[in-house]
C-alpha cells in the first residue's frame, strides 16, 4: 500500500519536534480496546433476534459487511430494509414503529452484550492498558469515541480498565452526535469538550470508517488492525500496527512524534524518536 508499511519496534511514521506529547489520546472502543465485534456484538445481535422471534442470523462474513455501517441501530435498520420480505419490517410499515422496534432491539442487544463484558469472556487487546496508563501518567487526557451504545462503552471501560481509569477517561458514544463515523462529529465533540486542538490529538482506530472520521477531524490517526479489518484500505493513516502489544513499543513513540504538528496524512516513514510517552 503506497505510503504505509508494517512497522517493527524501531521503525515508525514520525514528524518534527518529536519531544512533544499529544494534547489528547482518543480511542475507538470496539476492535481497539477489546476485539468485540465477532464474538461480542455479533453474538448479542443474534441472541436479541432469537429472543424476539426474528428469523435472522448474522454470520461472521455477513457481519463483516454490515460493519461498514456505523452504529448498531443504523446497521439493523439498513439490514431490515434490505429484507422487507421478512419480519419485522414485512408487517411493520409505519416509520415511527420501525424506529421504536429497532431501538427496543438495540436496548436488549446492549444488555446481552454487557453480560458478556461482565463475564470477562472478552479480554482487553494486548498493550491497551499499558498505553492508557502511560498516557495518564504523562498527564495526557484520554477518552473513548465510539459509535456504540454509551452504556456498553462505559461498562467496558469500568470493567476492563478499572474504576481509577474510568474516573478520568471520558466516554463519547452512541447518539451523543447526530452523525456517526465516518463523519468526524464524535472526534470534534471530544476535542471541544476536552478543550484541545484537533490537530494535536492522536486517535487510535481499527477501521477504515474510523480512520476517515479521524482524518476529517484533522487528527493524527494510528491504526491497530482487528479481526474484521485486516484487509481494509488504510491509505492516509499515520501508522499501522498489528496490535498495541509489547512487540510494538514504538506505538508510544509514534504518539509523541505525531503530536507536534498537524497530521499530513502522507504516511511518510522515518525512524522513531527514542523515548516513549513515559515508562511506568
Amino acid at each position: 500500500m503506497p505510503g504505509i508499511r508494517p512497522v517493527a519496534a524501531r521503525c515508525i511514521v514520525a514528524k518534527a519536534q518529536q519531544q512533544q506529547l499529544p494534547e489528547a489520546l482518543l480511542f475507538d472502543c470496539d476492535g481497539v480496546l477489546v476485539d468485540t465485534e465477532r464474538d461480542g456484538h455479533r453474538v448479542s445481535f443474534n441472541e436479541a433476534f432469537k429472543r424476539k422471534g426474528l428469523d435472522h442470523v448474522w454470520d461472521v462474513d455477513l457481519y463483516g459487511e454490515l460493519l461498514e455501517i456505523g452504529g448498531g441501530k443504523e446497521r439493523m435498520t439498513k439490514y431490515f430494509n434490505d429484507h422487507l420480505d421478512k419480519e419485522p419490517f414485512k408487517s411493520i410499515k409505519d416509520p415511527a414503529q420501525r424506529k421504536a422496534l429497532v431501538q427496543d432491539l438495540h436496548l436488549l442487544k446492549t444488555d446481552l452484550f454487557m453480560d458478556l463484558v461482565d463475564s470477562g469472556s472478552m479480554p482487553l487487546r494486548p498493550g491497551v492498558a499499558r498505553l492508557i496508563g502511560e498516557a495518564i501518567s504523562a498527564g495526557v487526557p484520554v477518552a473513548v469515541c465510539s459509535t456504540s451504545n454509551e452504556r456498553a462503552v462505559s461498562t467496558i471501560v469500568r470493567v476492563m480498565l478499572g474504576s481509577e481509569v474510568a474516573a478520568v477517561m471520558r466516554v463519547f458514544a452512541g447518539d451523543v452526535v447526530p452523525k456517526k463515523k465516518p463523519d468526524p462529529a464524535i472526534y470534534l465533540l471530544a476535542a471541544r469538550e476536552l478543550r484541545v486542538d484537533p490537530a494535536r490529538c492522536v486517535v487510535v482506530e481499527d477501521s477504515r470508517i474510523g480512520l476517515q472520521a479521524a482524518k476529517a477531524a484533522g487528527m493524527t490517526c494510528i491504526i491497530t488492525k482487528s479481526s474484521y479489518t485486516q484487509d481494509e484500505d488504510f491509505s492516509g493513516a499515520d501508522a499501522v500496527f498489528p496490535s498495541l502489544g509489547r512487540d510494538s513499543d514504538a506505538t508510544a513513540n509514534t504518539l509523541r512524534s505525531h503530536s507536534a504538528a498537524p497530521p499530513s496524512g502522507d504516511g511518510a516513514a522515518v525512524k522513531t524518536p527514542r523515548r516513549a510517552l513515559r515508562s511506568r
